[in-house]
């Protein structure tokens, strides 16, 4: 009866062997010597023959020495040892170190096999012995902090060597005379002895103890670093293929340039220099020669010169001339009295900042996007390319010099060298290639880059003239819907001055497809005052490839608003409906409906007063499906208002968004009115627009009340230009506008807010600075933060004229909104503080939302407009 019971116990003991067993973590070992080495040295406690992870980590010792050993696979696993010897030993794979942190010595001596070894990264290494590995040709040993000495005598065909972030007070290098790469920076070293290293072509030991250094030998040498040490003196004479010379953050005060024709780059920043011959260094295009002692600089034969920073010298004058390549120039910090900077035609970075100047010259055809001149308090003139007038206005405004002048005259003469492309865009209607019988196409946007940087322009005609520099430049068309056409040629390459200038190149849309697509939209062309007139623009575009024939109507509040005059004609009027018919609206083409409606005053009934919403939609129908229905109606949401800046800029869609919106097109307008006592000959409105919240790759140009271009650089700065557009002073005449779209980013979220402002510059003045339009998306409502009817009681509920609300708690009203069903705001108070109703009269019948924010949160209810 009992031998079940022990045949069921010893089944349960193999079990528990054979789970044990299983679960052992064996490592794989696949070189056997090393594996019997490891058996032999007893390693291997339980006998097993194979060696696991616990075995490995008992271990702070081993000695591998002469065991035939070819791979050291297997070794990561032994993170406790402290002193590891594998010398001798012919390993034809790469052994990995980093995981032995606790390893303090390390033997690597006498390996043939090996061409590369690796050893970084280990904290507590303090001896390494790696002699005799006369086939190394690659060694790096870095970011061991406790090493101190290294001695790679004998590795005769090593050809580079990493040593750099150690604690090394000692290297030996002799008889590396195949050494081409030597970096040894960031340790402790005093001394270098390099005299033999002959075919070394790069030495970089900055970040040591260094006090001299002997380069006599090195004729070789291309690359040099030797800064932040301790060196008095430096002879980098006859180096004659040294191209790149780094000695900065020494204590040079003698440095020997002699016969290296070919340096290319120097930095001696930071030293003791009070003299720098550069008259041979011909092939210099970097020179860093600041905090020094310099009182003169011989710039001259430079000419190849791009990038120049000599700051906190001793310098009164310097002479630029000639110097036409340089992208940066810092002088800051010297006793300079003046600069005169018009050959620097590429110069992109100025800073001349805590000198002691009284004229700066920098009209020189070159829009510097990085420029400071602050702490010169005795500034009194700066002369500057008419482009940067405000920019240069702006710095002066936020140094605080109230007496410095700054304009264009200093010189009449053309300044920078640019070359033209110019031509026309037209759409191929009838598919036999485009002539002038075709209809031409504006605002064609075109994409510019240079290789280096890029930008945009748009031509508001359907011919265009681009300025460039020279080089070589991509210009690329873009249009809105890529899919509905093709563009000969797609991509224009130009070289200029190789190619003539103005070179003549005329672009070809081809319909692709058949695509149906129109919008339409309104633009407020003045602002809507109680009792007043104002004017609105419907317009609709086809932006499809094929001809449309439909439909266009406007929807607005009757009650309040009277039309006085419409152009064209409405082709029918029904109550608050007017309804135009349009036939062949070929590809491109876009026609206006220019209104002028009178706003009721506040004594009138319905009665319109300040702050009130109103709402205008247009819609436009056409006998095809619509590729994109989105924009075939539009919804403007105009605040009457009293008093108004005529220069602002207003988001058509209002101040609160549906959040269908998000990600999709937002529309802007830009008003301008000369209200000076003479013509405006030049405007341009700047928009920086917000890369955060806008793709700027998609705005395009809607209208305008004059000609224009449109230019986009730097990433996000716009700019609408109006060319001797000489716009009157007189008020019947006085006023434009330019419009666009841009789609928002489809990161934004429910709740974000998108801010722009313009600033508008009437000739060389002052600019301007519109309002900042600042929009909300919001669902319908949003969330509620408490019940409404906890704390107020909303009646009438349906309302027909006045709808009350009264406070049953102690809560303090901040503003209150009405909602369409559609999200659409129609009636806003915003200092709602003493308000206990609201005139719901002017409302159509229907469902409706009243949303009330206070000092505890926000909340809403529907109510019924009967």
């Amino acid at each position: 009866m009992k031998i079940p019971h022990m045949k069921k116990l010893y089944f349960l003991l193999l079990l528990f062997c054979f789970f044990n067993l299983g679960n052992a973590q064996i490592i794989n070992i696949p070189d056997i010597n090393f594996k019997m080495k490891l058996i032999a040295l007893n390693v291997d406690t339980n006998s097993n023959f194979q060696i696991e992870v616990s075995e490995a980590l008992s271990l702070n010792f081993l000695d591998l020495s002469n065991s035939n050993i070819s791979s050291f696979e297997g070794l990561e696993n032994f993170v406790n040892l402290e002193y590891l010897n594998c010398s001798n030993n012919p390993i034809n794979r790469d052994i990995d170190f980093n995981n032995l942190k606790k390893l303090v010595y390390l033997n690597y001596s006498s390996i043939q096999s090996k061409r590369y070894l690796k050893i970084t990264g280990l904290p507590n290494l303090a001896t390494l012995r790696i002699e005799g590995l006369t086939n190394l040709e690659f060694l790096e040993c870095t970011g061991n902090p406790k090493l101190t000495t290294l001695s790679v005598n004998g590795a005769v065909n090593l050809t580079e060597m990493l040593a750099s972030n150690n604690a090394l007070t000692s290297l030996e290098i002799e008889g590396l005379t195949s050494l081409k790469k030597l970096y040894c920076q960031v340790n402790k070293l005093a001394t270098l002895n390099i005299d033999a290293l002959t075919n070394l072509e790069d030495l970089e030991c900055g970040g040591n103890l260094l006090t001299s250094l002997n380069l006599t030998q090195l004729t070789n040498l291309k690359g040099l670093g030797c800064s932040n040490n301790k060196l008095f003196k430096l002879d980098a004479s006859n180096l004659s293929n040294l191209t790149t010379l780094d000695c900065s953050f020494n204590e040079i005060f003698e440095l020997k340039l002699n016969g290296i024709n070919n340096l290319k780059n120097l930095n001696c920043q930071s030293n003791q220099l009070s003299a720098l011959s550069l008259n041979n260094l011909t092939n210099l295009e970097s020179l860093w020669c600041g905090v020094n002692q310099l009182q003169q600089l011989d710039l001259n034969a430079l000419k190849k010169l791009v990038d120049l920073r000599c700051a906190a010298n001793q310098f009164s004058s310097l002479d630029l001339k000639g110097l036409t390549n340089i992208t940066i120039f810092e002088c800051y910090l010297n006793q300079l009295k003046t600069l005169e900077l018009s050959d620097l035609k590429k110069i992109k970075r100025l800073r001349c900042d805590q000198n002691q100047l009284n004229t700066l010259f920098i009209k020189n055809g070159s829009n510097e996007t990085e420029l400071n001149f602050s702490k010169n308090p005795d500034l009194k003139y700066i002369c500057v390319d008419e482009g940067q007038l405000s920019q240069v206005q702006d710095l002066i405004d936020s140094y605080g010099y109230t007496n410095c002048n700054v304009n264009a005259y200093c010189s009449f003469n053309p300044v920078g060298e640019y070359y033209t492309i110019q031509g026309d865009s037209r759409v191929d209607e009838d598919n036999n290639g485009c002539d002038s019988q075709d209809l031409s196409l504006p605002n064609l946007k075109f994409n510019l880059s240079d290789g280096t940087s890029s930008s945009g322009f748009i031509a508001n005609e359907n011919n265009y003239s681009i300025s460039l520099p020279a080089g070589s430049h991509v210009i690329t068309p873009v249009l809105e819907n890529p899919a509905y056409f093709s563009i000969s040629p797609s991509v224009v390459n130009i070289n200029f001055p190789s190619q003539v200038s103005p070179l003549n190149q005329n672009f070809c849309i081809t319909p692709n497809g058949r695509h149906s697509d129109l919008e339409v939209v309104i633009l407020q062309i003045n602002a809507a005052r109680p009792g007043f007139n104002a004017t609105y623009k419907v317009i609709y575009k086809n932006k499809g490839n094929t001809i449309q024939s439909g439909t266009v109507n406007l929807t607005f509040d009757d009650s309040v608003l009277n039309v006085i005059s419409v152009k064209p004609s409405a082709s029918s009027q029904t109550m608050n409906v007017l309804l135009w018919e349009f036939l062949n609206l070929k590809p491109f083409e876009s026609k206006e409906i220019t209104l002028t409606i009178r706003i009721n005053s506040p004594t009138e009934s319905p009665a319109v007063n300040n702050g009130d919403i109103l709402k205008f939609t247009a819609a436009v129908l056409l006998q095809e499906n619509d590729e994109t229905p989105t924009d075939n109606a539009f919804t403007l949401n105009q605040t009457v208002v009293g008093s108004y800046d005529p220069n602002d800029k207003t988001c058509l869609e209002g101040s609160v968004i549906t959040s269908k919106l998000i990600g999709e097109y937002v529309h802007y307008m830009i008003r301008f009115e000369n209200t000076g006592t003479y013509a405006a000959q030049n405007i341009v409105v700047k928009d920086m627009i917000d890369p955060n919240k806008f793709d700027i790759s998609t705005l395009i140009p809607t209208s305008s009340s004059h000609s224009f271009v449109t230019k986009i650089s730097e990433g996000n700065k716009v700019e609408f230009i109006f060319e001797n557009i000489k716009l009157p002073f007189d008020d019947a005449n006085n006023d434009g506008y330019i419009a666009f779209k841009i789609k928002t980013k489809p990161t934004l979220r429910v709740g974000d807010t998108f801010t722009n402002e313009a600033n508008i510059y009437f000739d060389y003045n002052f600019p301007i600075l519109t309002n900042k339009a600042t929009s909300k998306f919001e669902t319908t409502l949003g969330t509620s933060d408490f019940e409404f009817l906890n704390y107020f009681t909303l009646y009438p509920n349906p309302a027909s004229d006045i709808l009350n609300i009264n406070a049953k708690q102690d809560i303090e009203i901040q503003s209150l909104a009405i909602y369409d069903v559609l999200g659409q705001l129609v009636i806003a108070v915003p200092n709602a503080k003493l308000v206990s109703n609201i005139d719901v009269s002017k409302l159509r019948t229907g469902n409706y939302f009243v949303k009330v924010k206070s000092d505890k949160g926000s909340s809403n209810i529907k109510f019924i407009k009967k």
